[in-house]
């Protein structure tokens, strides 16, 4: 039999993560954004509910949750804010997950215990200012001097790499290159605070102005050995599995996005009137939001299947690309939508729709753009 319902336990976080949205982060994150200022006091609150432990075991701090509870609350989180969504997605998806899957247990036990009580963020840096979705053409490089790994290279568009309370950057590094010139890529964690790793100042974005997000460089930067993370030379191999889990993730991020685009409609059509009638009425208006609901319903059934599959341990990449290619393309087009129902009004920025819409497109590039999503489809139909 099959059952889409949410059971008790997650129905019950469901509704605690949408009323804390509706309660706490709608109030105040119009003027945040405005002013692109990290959601600190937001974000203490998150960690208070433990928000950013939800799928880590109780022995490191964590709520004894899984994934599908995280994608949950992104949802919730995003029918509000994107930018606050991000972050715990970021902090939990790609800053302590590498650690928790691939770290040893010294490794677990230091960093893994402050990252799921959300005091510390930790980062993920993969992307090169040359590389875009050629992950596999890492220049940072790391050498083995004695027990000290010293990396010099840079890295971009790395979220959460900035904040007061960011603690580590965990990032892919050429270990050596083979005789046939194929690179062996590692995975190291580098500390914020170490000397020769300097931060660059935030970008200046189109959307998520309320997510941290930097260029990083490393200048000779040593820490010691055992801050590998899992084997060496299977960095690459690793972060390509966090990225599958983070699609599922960014899906569920992207869905509440599109629903927030609805929800929003929904209240403005019942009281916006034009030529005598509330615009609702209209047939146009009605098809359209029918339109962004029916993607929005699809795109989550999408994830719930990705979600479903991955927490039962069977294979899900192609799931998890299907879920983040539908969810990126609703989240897009109701946002196109909602601000053309919005009329003017959806050019303003005092109005959500209008945040949406500037959030809703790197949707489509982050953690794997949409050409990216099909070429893996297509490569597991093996068309490709």
């Amino acid at each position: 039999m099959i059952d889409f319902r949410l059971d008790d336990e997650y129905e019950a976080l469901r509704k605690t993560v949408e009323e804390f949205a509706r309660s706490e982060v709608a109030p105040v994150i119009g003027d945040l954004y405005e002013r692109e200022e990290f959601p600190y006091e937001i974000v203490a609150k998150m960690a208070e509910m433990g928000l950013f432990g939800l799928p880590f075991p109780e022995e490191y701090g964590g709520m004894g949750g899984d994934y599908f509870a995280l994608c949950l609350t992104l949802e919730e989180l995003a029918r509000v804010d994107s930018s606050v969504a991000i972050t715990v997605e970021a902090g939990v998806s790609l800053g302590a997950m590498p650690i928790y899957r691939f770290g040893t247990e010294e490794q677990k036990e230091k960093w893994l215990p402050e990252l799921c009580a959300g005091t510390a963020l930790g980062a993920f840096g993969l992307t090169e200012p040359g590389g875009g979705s050629d992950a596999g053409a890492t220049r940072t490089r790391a050498k083995l001097d004695g027990d000290t790994w010293v990396i010099n290279g840079s890295k971009s568009f790395i979220t959460n790499s900035g904040t007061d309370i960011t603690k580590l950057v965990t990032v892919t590094a050429v270990t050596d290159v083979k005789e046939n010139g194929r690179k062996e890529i590692s995975a190291i964690i580098v500390p914020s605070g170490t000397p020769g790793f300097a931060v660059a100042p935030k970008y200046s974005k189109v959307g998520w102005n309320c997510s941290d997000t930097h260029e990083l460089s490393f200048d000779d930067v040593r820490v010691p050995a055992e801050n590998l993370v899992g084997e060496r030379g299977r960095g690459y191999a690793q972060f390509l599995s966090i990225l599958d889990e983070g699609r599922v993730a960014i899906a569920a991020l992207s869905v509440g996005l599109a629903q927030g685009c609805v929800d929003e409609c929904l209240r403005y059509v019942k009281e916006r009137e034009a030529f005598g009638h509330k615009i609702g009425e209209y047939q146009a208006i009605q098809f359209k939001i029918a339109d962004m609901e029916v993607r929005t319903h699809t795109a989550r059934l999408a994830y719930y299947a990705a979600a479903s599959k991955m927490l039962r341990g069977e294979p899900f990449k192609k799931e998890a690309s299907i879920a983040k290619l539908v969810a990126s393309n609703a989240a897009m087009d109701n946002s196109r939508d909602a601000t053309q129902i919005f009329g003017g009004y959806g050019f303003m920025n005092e109005f959500p729709v209008s945040r949406f819409y500037r959030d809703a497109k790197i949707l489509e590039i982050g953690e794997g753009t949409s050409e990216v999503q099909r070429m893996l489809i297509a490569r597991h139909l093996g068309v490709a």
